[in-house]
């Protein structure tokens, strides 16, 4: 029998985010690409727990690219806390399973 051209594929990460070192209040962006067909749906988790864009929450200082890579529009740091330091995945799925990216370390550099 003939094969069809497109088959569906697994996702498959193409481009892995790497670490990050920013200074506190800079933009920055984690790399993440991802192939896959159907085209896989991009999740980024942080320390275990999935990161939230400005999908979710409209005021969020993180966003989504269309890509798959998660921009941050500004980092923030404070004296209470680092929320955006931590250990990033990125994870890709569709219907026929899912892809993890290499971790990636996001880290704030001291002033």
């Amino acid at each position: 029998g003939s094969q069809p051209l497109l088959e569906d594929m697994p996702p498959r990460i193409i481009e892995h985010p790497t670490d990050l070192l920013v200074s506190r209040g800079e933009p920055a962006t984690l790399s993440c690409k991802a192939e896959g067909r159907p085209v896989p749906a991009v999740e980024w988790y942080k320390d275990g727990e999935r990161v939230e864009t400005d999908r979710e929450d409209p005021r969020s200082h993180r966003t989504l690219l269309p890509g798959g890579a998660l921009f941050f529009l500004r980092i923030l740091h404070g004296r209470r806390g680092k929320p955006d330091e931590g250990v990033y995945v990125c994870v890709a799925r569709n219907y026929l399973g899912e892809a993890i990216s290499r971790n990636a370390s996001l880290e704030v550099a001291s002033e």
